[in-house]
This record gives C-alpha cells, structure tokens and sequence, in this order.
C-alpha cells in the first residue's frame, strides 16, 4: 500500500492494483537488465585497455608511468578524492537543505542557493587554482575545491524534493499525531528520495571528472596520467587515464542506481 494510500484511506481498484502490479513487475525486469549490462560493459572496456596496452611496444617513459603500481596507486587516490568530496557534500547539503525548508530558514533559502552557485558557476580549473593560490595545494585542497564544484545540485534537489511534497500528505501526517520530525521522517524524506539521489549521482559524476584537474594541485589521481599523456605526447598513457576515469564514472552511477532502486519508495 501506497504512502498516499495510507494517509488518504482510498483503496486501490482492481484496474490500478493490476496496472501497479505490472509496472512493479516490469520495473524489476528493467533493473536487472540494467545491472548486467553495465558492469559487462565496464569489464569489456577495461580489457579492452589493458589488451591494447600488452600489444604495444611501450617505451621508457610509458612503462613508468603506466605499470600496475602505479595505475592502480593513482586509481586508488582518485577514487578517495570523489569518496571524500562526496561524503561531504551530503553530510552538508543534504542536512542544509532540509534546514532551508523548514518555516523559520526559509528567508535564508536564496543566500545558501546564491552562494551554491558561485562554485558551480565558476569553471571547476578556476576553483582548484583559486584554492591552490590563496591556501595551496594538496589533498584537502582538492576536496574543498570538490565540495564547491558539486555541492549545489544536492543542496537545490534536497530543497525541491522537499517543498514538492504533497502538502496535503503533511497535514494527514499531522492529523494522526506525527510530530514535525516523525513526518520529515517518514513521509517527507523518504517521497523526496528519488530527487535528492539524482542530484547525488550528478554530484558524483561531476567530482569523477573535476577530480582529474586536482593533478594541477599535486593531489594525485587519474588526472596525473591524462596530464603525463598530454604533456609528453604519449597516446597509451593519456588513453589509459582517460578511460580508466570513464569507467569508474560508470561504475559510480550504476552503484547509486542500484540504491536509488532500492531505496525507491513502492508506487513512486
């Protein structure tokens, strides 16, 4: 049964409870299919890389840069410079904007916004160099930048899953007794879900592909093997961060797919 459905009291007819049931049914189909076909995918490029590398005559210069230390060492930071960014940009945002929509932050809603866009608005090189510049270089650095560039979708998505809310479904909340927490909770949130997770896996596709330019501030990552490519003329060394970075953008939208599906509300 529907959240709607509960707070509402109006059952189901038999013509919408076989349509739920065939779109609940179709649905899954979907997603499976889905999360097969990715993950072949991502193998599928990544041997086609690692079976176009072993068929070239390597030089000096791309055997030390491109031997399994150190791609894997720079994979490794890469993924800590998106997993740190990201974490933080949800243990901020999301909380933020659940904030800017109660009724006594509301006034405050258009600064935070405004103030979002400002990292957002300016290209994510121009941030990492700002940074670099006025408190220098390095890890942190990097995911302060990180934290500017993608902060704003979650930060807007939380407030528009959030006020897209039904206000008849809080009200009903709140004529069975729920407190304000209860139905932020339990209805609120959880009908914001589907919003605020897109925004989530646009935030990490963006730090995945601005984390490459934190090679500019000595914070390691894919970028330093894009960078060697371009900077030394060496195609397999610029291929190999190249896509190496395409498959772990890859990879990270189908995680967040998979708990966007689960974490889903049923009939939404």
């Amino acid at each position: 049964m529907s959240v709607t459905t509960m707070l509402d009291g109006r059952p189901d007819g038999p013509g919408r409870g076989a349509a739920r049931d065939d779109a609940a049914g179709e649905r899954p189909r979907r997603s499976a299919a889905g999360m097969v076909a990715t993950p072949a995918v991502l193998v599928l490029a990544t041997a086609a890389l690692f079976a176009y590398l072993h068929g070239r005559h390597l030089d000096a210069i791309e055997r030390r840069s491109i031997n399994g230390d150190v791609i894997t060492q720079r994979f490794v930071e890469h993924i800590e410079l998106v997993a740190a960014s990201t974490a933080l940009v949800l243990a901020v945002a999301i909380p933020l904007g659940v904030l800017l929509t109660r009724p006594g932050l509301r006034a405050l809603s258009a600064p935070f916004l405004a103030l979002a866009n400002v990292g957002q608005a300016v290209p994510s090189i121009g941030v990492l160099v700002l940074l670099a510049v006025t408190v220098g270089i390095g890890f942190q650095k990097a995911v302060i930048a990180l934290i500017l560039v993608s902060a704003l979708p979650v930060l807007r998505n939380t407030m528009v899953g959030l006020q897209g809310v039904d206000r008849a479904l809080i009200d009903a909340g709140r004529g069975i007794g729920l407190s304000r927490t209860a139905v932020l909770l339990r209805v609120e949130l959880p009908l914001a879900v589907p919003v605020i997770l897109a925004s989530v896996r646009v935030a990490v596709i963006l730090n995945v592909g601005s984390a490459t330019l934190a090679a500019f501030t000595n914070a390691g990552g894919l970028g330093d093997l894009i960078n060697t490519g371009i900077a030394l003329n060496r195609t397999p060394i610029l291929l190999t961060g190249s896509v190496l970075t395409a498959v772990l953008a890859m990879a990270a939208d189908w995680l967040i797919g998979i708990v966007e599906h689960y974490l889903r509300p049923r009939g939404i």
